[in-house]
């Protein structure tokens, strides 16, 4: 059995900003003193594949910084160019095409490029139980077990049972306070890790059967994959290929999906107010990154790049300095810092974004 690897790695990762730009993304960023996350994420993958099956399609804009953080750990050519973001329909099903054209149908992991996972072994063992799950056909996505009720995540509804492999009812939106708490109360859901795995054969069936205008695009790229016409056909075809994700526009059709659940301490470090999974808090509840001075706050986070940052009597506040700007704001709003984004954008200031 082929076991691929496909990563995802052509978001913005705007919650981040100021330190997450377009050409320096949330995946390209070092948060947890370790390595780039996109690093991270091709460590886990080489515990299930090898490195020349691993793929990352990424924006055609961050290609080169893409290949440079990524040099040696899997072969250039597997780094796959988007010539504009189209959402993950179209990367997954590019993917695919590009995998059966050029290597042979397999079993294709399909994963995000920015999460953290704390039990890499436990979580190397999940993707091989669903690989061979996979095998046999159908979507193996993986849900993982909740531990607190989290309003920043989508969840997936699915069968109670002691089986490893449980049928998927429904895919759920973000929820709100209440429903997440009596999510966790009544059992059988799990949050939706964005993780699916399934043959790269199924995968274009299913774009095909729900998806037939983007399955259409992607097949006149696929007649010249490996040719070279391919890269003119890409710039061609692709910026007018509809922008859907793959949850709304095959997940929540489809009627065989099912349910690997996974406890291998997975998270999406989304925004600033979720650094604390990947650094160590004080007595207080900080975080200190860089040259960052703390005095009489709690549960603040201040990240220092360039300067010294020094904050006194803050609760639940968010600093972040880079060189060229400084972001301040309640931790109780990171989720929103992708408005800064959008208010800068509309006033024109490409240089910060």
């Amino acid at each position: 059995m082929n076991i691929y690897g496909v990563i995802m790695a052509g978001g913005g990762g705007t919650r981040f900003w100021p330190l997450s730009r377009k050409e320096r993304p949330k995946q390209l960023l070092n948060l947890s003193g370790k390595d780039l996350m996109i690093n991270e994420t091709l460590a886990r993958l080489l515990k299930v594949t090898e490195y020349e099956n691993i793929y990352i399609v990424t924006n055609a804009g961050q290609v080169a910084a893409m290949k440079k953080a990524v040099d040696g750990r899997i072969p250039p050519e597997n780094i796959l160019s988007e010539p504009s973001a189209r959402n993950t329909s179209a990367c997954i099903g590019y993917a695919a095409a590009k995998i059966i054209k050029t290597r042979g149908d397999g079993v294709m992991i399909v994963t995000p490029s920015d999460a953290y996972v704390q039990n890499e072994t436990e979580y190397a063992n999940v993707l091989k139980h669903a690989a061979v799950a996979a095998e046999n056909g159908g979507i193996i996505t993986v849900g993982i077990k909740p531990t607190f009720p989290s309003t920043g995540y989508g969840y997936i509804k699915y069968e109670k049972s002691d089986k490893k492999v449980n049928k998927a009812y429904r895919f759920v939106e973000k929820p709100d306070r209440v429903t997440a708490e009596r999510y966790l109360k009544e059992g059988g859901y799990a949050w939706n890790s964005g993780i699916f795995i399934w043959k790269a054969s199924v995968a274009l069936d299913k774009i095909k059967t729900f998806l037939p205008d983007v399955y259409s695009d992607i097949s006149r790229i696929s007649e010249v994959v490996g040719t070279e016409k391919e890269t003119e056909r890409l710039n061609e075809v692709y910026p007018s290929i509809r922008a859907i994700s793959i949850d709304y526009g095959v997940m929540e059709k489809s009627d065989d999906i099912r349910v690997i659940e996974g406890d291998f301490g997975w998270n999406d470090v989304g925004s600033w107010d979720m650094l604390n999974i990947l650094q160590k808090m004080d007595e207080n509840g900080n975080i200190a990154v860089g040259d960052a001075v703390i005095v009489d706050s709690t549960d603040s986070t201040v990240y220092s790049e360039n300067r010294t940052v020094a904050v006194l009597g803050l609760d639940g506040i968010v600093v972040a300095e880079t060189e060229d700007a400084v972001l301040v704001c309640p931790k109780s709003r990171a989720q929103d810092v992708k408005k800064i984004v959008e208010e800068l954008n509309a006033k024109g200031k490409k240089d910060l974004l």
